[in-house]
């Protein structure tokens, strides 16, 4: 029975994590629209509707995927039929795998059981996840080979070099965190992030590493490969790695974006937003600076603690979107300059910063 239980608590994770990163991808395509349309001073995606009822737009995702489920499974003459058919699902699996080491909470105490509120506890959570992001882009390159289509192919490459250089600033912009909290775990970082400085100011990553924060969202975006880094893309340039796919192929690379937005949003809040902490908020409830106390129950401090995790990555996704709808597209030359001679030479200097601070902190 012991086993039994702890496979379904186990399945329970899992399954939670999966369905709250689908669901915020699905909801995410309603949420562009409306987003775009509010800047643009538009009303937006309005047209669908059941009987009558339109709800705001909220059922274009539902007309988008049932338009993509009907519309004909299209392979060119030339393309590889076996690679061409997996690229799709090898893009959308590696990033949904990749929100598995993310905590939403720190844990959860059923009778003699101690859940960790995470899908997958890993000691090299960090590196986990990196390397889920990171060979997502063998699902891009292979769309862009196998469809024989040499534009294809060229969003591809460009995909591959985007990705290389953003993934490098990225682990070298988060170096500056592991450097602060001691920790490649995920939920030890979290749970360092709890503690006061001085006494009453959070010890968050982006208090503790602005600048690695700003550049890691930087190269997150560009590793999501949406605007202002859409370059493999490139609509109006007809040279994306996806440009031979249609129906719901081309939907899953569609739905892919908007997994790996929502991973960078889980990734940016674990990191440098507290994760799923509440300023002030402790396993038996609120302890404030000033000597005021607020006790709450087990339960209520975990709702509390899931609830924050999802507002933050909320937050985060309001602000992606933000910067999708705001920025042009940078050229490609561009794009690699920024990455090579701005972003990796910064999270350099952030290290040398970070480890002549813990220097000097130490020696007090």
């Amino acid at each position: 029975m012991s086993l039994v239980a702890d496979l379904g608590i186990a399945f329970g994770r899992v399954a939670f994590v999966m369905l709250f990163v689908l669901n915020t991808a699905a909801i995410l395509g309603w949420v562009e629209r409306k987003q775009s349309a509010i800047m643009q001073d538009r009303i937006g995606a309005n047209r669908a509707s059941i009987f009558g009822i339109r709800a705001l737009g909220l059922f274009h995702p539902l007309a988008d995927t049932l338009k993509m489920l009907t519309k004909e499974d299209f392979r060119p003459a030339r393309a590889d039929k076996v690679l061409f058919s997996l690229a799709p699902f090898v893009s959308v699996v590696f990033a949904l795998v990749a929100f598995a080491s993310i905590p939403f909470g720190d844990t959860l105490t059923i009778g003699d059981r101690v859940i960790p509120l995470q899908a997958v506890t890993l000691n090299v959570g960090i590196l986990y996840v990196f390397a889920m992001l990171s060979l997502g882009v063998y699902g891009v390159m292979m769309a862009g080979w196998s469809s024989g289509n040499n534009f294809a192919l060229l969003g591809g490459q460009r995909a591959a070099a985007l990705m290389i250089s953003a993934e490098i600033a990225i682990g070298a912009s988060v170096m500056g965190v592991i450097m602060i909290y001691g920790s490649l775990n995920m939920m030890d970082i979290a749970r360092a992030q709890g503690q006061l400085l001085w006494g009453w100011l959070p010890k968050w990553g982006i208090i503790t590493q602005p600048l690695a924060f700003i550049l890691f969202l930087t190269a997150g975006i560009a590793a999501t490969k949406r605007i202002p880094f859409d370059f493999p893309e490139g609509e109006s340039e007809i040279i994306g790695y996806n440009v031979e796919y249609s129906g719901m192929k081309f939907g899953m690379f569609l739905m892919t974006d908007m997994v790996e937005t929502t991973v960078l949003a889980g990734l940016c809040t674990a990191l440098f937003l507290g994760g799923w902490q509440v300023p002030y908020l402790y396993a038996e409830g609120f302890h404030f600076p000033w000597g005021a106390e607020l006790l709450l129950s087990p339960l209520a401090v975990t709702v509390l603690q899931v609830s924050a995790f999802v507002t933050k990555v909320a937050v985060m996704i309001f602000i992606l979107m933000l910067i999708r709808w705001t920025l042009p597209r940078f050229r490609y030359d561009q794009a690699m300059k920024l990455g090579w001679l701005g972003l990796f030479p910064l999270s350099i200097l952030n290290i040398v910063l970070t480890g002549a601070l813990v220097l000097a902190w130490g020696a007090r």
